[in-house]
């Protein structure tokens, strides 16, 4: 069995907080946060993986990533400069479209 050292980490204590709520998200606790950064530091002979969590609402970046989508699809497509009446316009010629052919 190896021995154990005592390793000492002076850190500011909002950080020590911070990161004391996020690994325990994580299930894990600081100090075994720390044997798993090292060890996986050894293993890759450098700084290792990340772990973590959303930060804010990721419904939200959701939503801006599908509006820069529908943003790029309209510049493509040469219609980003339509305005709301004429967007209107557009689809009540398409829903009345639809229902003249039922």
């Amino acid at each position: 069995m190896a021995t154990t050292a005592l390793v000492q980490v002076r850190i500011d204590s909002e950080l020590k907080e911070q990161a004391t709520k996020l690994y325990e998200g994580l299930g894990i606790d600081l100090s075994t946060a720390v044997r798993m950064f090292l060890k996986r530091s050894v293993m890759v002979n450098g700084v290792p993986f990340s772990m973590t969590l959303p930060r804010g609402d990721s419904n939200a970046e959701k939503a801006l990533m599908a509006m820069q989508k529908i943003s790029e699809a309209a510049e493509s497509y040469g219609i980003s400069d339509m305005s709301l009446e004429e967007i209107n316009a557009e689809i009540a010629a398409v829903r009345s479209e639809r229902q003249a052919a039922k």
